[in-house]
């Protein structure tokens, strides 16, 4: 969503780099493109003006004129003016100090709010907590059963005592879902009211209806980043006719211009709490308005790559997986184990648009097909467990067998062997010069004795009709070291 507005801030903020000094006219005009990449992005006019404003006067000031690297420091002001913008501080959930928490979902119809219900109610799942989601959208048709489908999904119990499509009173179920919640032993209660495909009046009295009812411990306005600048007269309307005391955006996966969704935390004064980038439960995390200032300038996120990584890998297998790897003796079940592993962290273009100057190979993470790992695991599964321990034995005829069970071509799996014995002799060197990943390197490595040397991979054995051919009609040994014999 972020796209366009990333690439603009990203070149013009390029286009200061190299300068010695910077003079009042480059500064007006830096501010003028970053205004122009603003307003294109949709960016509400008070937000733009408060922003420029402010970039304009600390670049003016000491800060700049005094630095070593004045253009470092203008993209220094740039990214902590973003950051204030999109709220300063990062913002948690505030919990009732007598369960349970009670959490008010509003927003429009089409806002996502059902799904995100189930969303969060998962990610409370994975910090301990036991959530139950309340169904007191009773007038869109089938709700309740969305609800009912997205809280299994999640697995998580749903309070929904009245079927819905038209008939049922909202604030009576609001009411109840609290002594259900004591009764079971929940702690946390998350409220699923109606929308509109527009604020009117009979929505906002039945939105403050149930939160007098249920004096919820937060009020979350759920946002479509999609919507454009009605985003923002839709919270002002919300904040004025209910109340809330939290954001959360929603389709942050979309391509249309997100601006106005940076602008809601300036407009209303409420901080963004949690984003939405998916369809999937896993696609949510908290806002955190560094990183997500750092992504937007094209510097990445390595905090939240970090995260997701924790949990997603196990420690232990991943330790044995370094050791392993510095010692030489990673395996093809250990390589489709770490696959896996970085799998469950989600796309695999949303995992390396997080690393620094991702943005500047965008057309190349667009045209990346995820279904070759598919591919390569289901190679992998062909293999017997003797073939991924040692694939040195892999020889024509297992290669054969290999490629008609897995539905693809031989030089697949070449490819893959291949390539799997340059990885590991290439990771095994780099553990010899760096002491090693999780003590499997060091001097052992160097010196190259015992099993390490015996164990040195060049590639897949030759097939057993070439090895009694006269020595003239093979390569030399250094070009076969380099160039594997392949079938």
């Amino acid at each position: 969503m972020f796209d366009t507005l990333s690439d603009r801030l990203t070149s013009v903020l390029q286009n200061l780099r190299g300068k010695g000094r910077l003079s009042d006219a480059d500064i007006d005009a830096t501010a003028r493109e970053i205004r122009i990449a603003l307003l294109e992005a949709d960016v509400a006019l008070p937000v733009v003006r408060a922003f420029i404003a402010g970039v304009k006067d600390r670049a003016k000031g000491a800060e700049v004129s005094g630095a070593l690297n004045p253009a470092q420091q203008v993209v220094k002001i740039v990214n902590e003016e973003l950051v204030g913008i999109l709220g300063g501080e990062t913002r948690r959930l505030e919990h009732a100090k007598n369960p349970p928490t009670v959490i008010l979902l509003a927003g429009l119809q089409g806002s996502g709010k059902t799904t995100l219900s189930g969303k969060l109610a998962k990610w409370l799942s994975g910090q301990g907590h036991t959530p139950m989601l309340v169904a007191c959208d009773l007038q869109r048709p089938n709700a309740v059963t969305q609800l009912q489908v997205v809280g299994e999904r999640a697995g998580v119990p749903v309070f929904a005592p009245e079927p819905g499509n038209g008939t049922g009173d909202p604030v009576d179920v609001a009411r109840r879902s609290l002594d259900e919640a004591k009764r079971a032993q929940h702690d946390v209660v998350i409220v699923d009211t109606a929308g509109r495909l527009g604020v009117d009046e009979e929505m906002m009295r039945q939105a403050a209806d149930i939160r007098d009812a249920v004096q919820p411990d937060e009020v979350l306005f759920v946002v479509d980043a999609m919507i454009g600048q009605d985003a923002v007269s839709t919270a002002e309307a919300f904040r004025d006719g209910v109340g809330f005391s939290g954001v959360v955006l929603t389709k942050l996966d979309g391509d249309a211009r997100g601006g106005a969704a940076l602008s809601v935390r300036h407009v209303t004064g409420q901080p963004i709490m949690f984003a939405s980038n998916g369809e999937k439960l896993e696609d949510f995390d908290v806002f955190h308005p560094d990183r997500m200032a750092s992504r937007i300038l094209g510097m990445g996120d390595m905090l939240t790559l970090i995260e997701q990584a924790e949990q997603a890998f196990d420690a232990d297998q991943a330790e044995q997986a370094a050791q392993k790897l510095g010692s030489g003796q990673l395996t093809l079940e250990d390589f489709l184990e770490q696959m896996q592993a970085v799998r469950r962290m989600g796309p695999l273009q949303n995992l390396l648009g997080m690393l620094p100057g991702a943005n500047q190979m965008k057309d190349q993470l667009a045209n990346f097909d995820e279904k070759h790992l598919d591919r390569v695991q289901a190679i992998i599964h062909g293999m017997t467990p003797a073939e991924r321990s040692d694939p040195k034995i892999i020889n024509a005829s297992r290669r054969q067998r290999i490629a008609k069970g897995s539905g693809v071509t031989v030089s697949d799996i070449n490819d893959l062997v291949n390539r799997f014995f340059e990885a590991r002799k290439m990771m095994q060197q780099m553990a010899g010069q760096f002491g090693g990943f999780g003590g499997g390197g060091g001097k052992k490595g160097k010196k190259g004795k015992g099993k390490n040397r015996k164990g040195k991979a060049k590639g897949p054995t030759p097939p057993k009709g070439m090895r009694g051919m006269p020595r003239c009609c093979r390569r030399s040994s250094s070009r076969r070291a380099a160039r594997p014999w392949r079938r």
